[in-house]
């Protein structure tokens, strides 16, 4: 009898959409008595936390297969080959090609095969051309669907290892992007999320070198029964006229963008060879907030990095009020081997880790003011699994009494009426 494959997703949502390719693949290939875990290496406590659930999924499942592939395996491929608790090691380019699951499938204790699959396949990710090759048809009955439209990374920030799991950035073709939009916007998907590792750098390699702007228009004037589009983190400095347009005028394009800011102090920003000063970050929020006042904004922002003072990390501090950001992901900062940050002069890790703390509390109370402001209003959110529903500025609602209870399919719009907040939730009652 089959048993089931697990998936444990970790890391972003380019992780989340690829981890539903090799579900599709993995289920049409055969594979079964399996988890797989798709890693993330964004920092060491990430890796840690993959060898954790490794671990965990032994104890949990003693006779399945443990698959392990993501960023940390294509980063440290022995380094997990040599967990007694991993059966396989595949790269990220491996994960998403169908021969791969192929080949595991027909190589299980119950269906050995007399060449069986490498027990480690992971190759040069800097040698890969192309990319987003798999196709998903749906996401089940998920609200939400991840479209990715590019992969890998052309940057080489000082803190960052990225590159080195995901390769040089590489797009996929427009034509293939709209195609996959109609399809999830067909299987009943109102709501697709642009993803990818560096997306504002999308279309550089192809021809006619398309930006961001020129995509998300052809997705949008392609797939008119697409209600929702959004964009996931983007690098402010990359965004091309014509995405500003779209964002600011196009009701379409939800009204929240997430920003890679990483720090609110210049010559931190310098060290990080990142590529917006904190004046642009600051005057792109306050630009797109004057044309669109129903936009929202989060932001990365990293604690602790190398040299940063006192006065250096009460910009970050501040810079959440002036530019107006309304959610954070606060990273303390996370020395990883081989980069150049690494190498710089350190700070002790109690300051780090308190800073850290500073940044969350400051992030979390802009974020209760930021949700209290909504409270009274009325507007249409987008449900979600359960009594939950999310607008289009990304807050999250708790659908109470009567909208609760009827909650309905995911994906369907419902007209709320914001009547309150709970902790870091919305409360929304059915409009009449």
């Amino acid at each position: 009898m089959a048993k089931d494959v697990d998936i444990i997703t970790l890391g972003c949502r380019l992780n989340a959409a690829e981890s539903e390719a090799m579900r599709r693949m993995g289920a049409n290939a055969g594979l079964d008595n399996a988890v797989i875990v798709n890693s993330c290496a964004v920092t060491n406590e990430a890796v840690r936390t993959a060898r954790q659930r490794i671990r965990r999924a032994r104890r949990e499942r003693p006779d399945a297969r443990i698959v392990v592939t993501g960023c940390a395996a294509q980063i440290d491929p022995e380094g997990f080959a040599a967990m007694p608790e991993v059966d396989a090691v595949i790269g990220n380019r491996e994960k998403l090609t169908a021969d791969t699951w192929r080949g595991l499938a027909a190589s299980g204790p119950d269906a050995p095969a007399p060449d069986a699959p490498p027990r480690l396949q992971v190759n040069d990710i800097m040698s890969v051309r192309d990319t987003a090759g798999h196709m998903i048809d749906g996401y089940g009955d998920r609200a939400r669907a991840f479209l990715q439209i590019q992969n890998g990374c052309d940057h080489r920030c000082t803190f960052c290892v990225i590159p080195y799991g995901r390769g040089n950035s590489r797009s996929v073709p427009l034509a293939a992007v709209i195609e996959q939009a109609r399809r999830l916007t067909g299987a009943g998907h109102r709501e697709l999320v642009l993803t990818g590792v560096d997306i504002t750098s999308y279309g550089a390699d192809l021809d006619g070198a398309p930006r961001l702007g020129a995509l998300v228009g052809a997705v949008l004037d392609a797939v008119p029964d697409l209600y929702r589009l959004r964009l996931s983190s983007i690098d402010g400095a990359e965004i091309d006229d014509e995405l500003r347009e779209r964002i600011a005028g196009d009701a379409r394009v939800a009204p929240y963008l997430h920003l890679s800011l990483q720090s609110g102090d210049d010559l931190i920003l310098k060290r990080m060879k990142r590529r917006h000063s904190r004046a642009q970050a600051i005057e792109l929020c306050r630009a797109l907030r004057a044309r669109r006042p129903d936009i929202a904004f989060g932001a990365d922002i990293i604690a602790g990095f190398p040299t940063e003072t006192e006065e250096m990390f009460q910009r970050s501090l501040d810079i959440i009020d002036e530019a107006g950001l309304n959610y954070l992901h606060v990273f303390p900062f996370s020395p990883r081997a081989g980069t150049p940050a690494a190498r710089m002069p350190q700070l002790d890790r109690a300051v780090v880790k308190e800073r850290a703390a500073r940044l969350r509390a400051t992030a979390a109370r802009a974020l209760h003011a930021f949700l209290d402001s909504l409270v009274g209003g009325e507007q249409d959110a987008v449900q979600e699994s359960g009594a939950r529903a999310r607008l289009g500025n990304f807050a999250p609602v708790r659908l109470a009494g009567d909208a609760g209870s009827r909650a309905g399919v995911p994906g369907e719009i419902v007209r709320v009426v914001l009547t309150g907040r709970d902790g870091d939730s919305l409360i929304g009652a059915p409009a009449s």
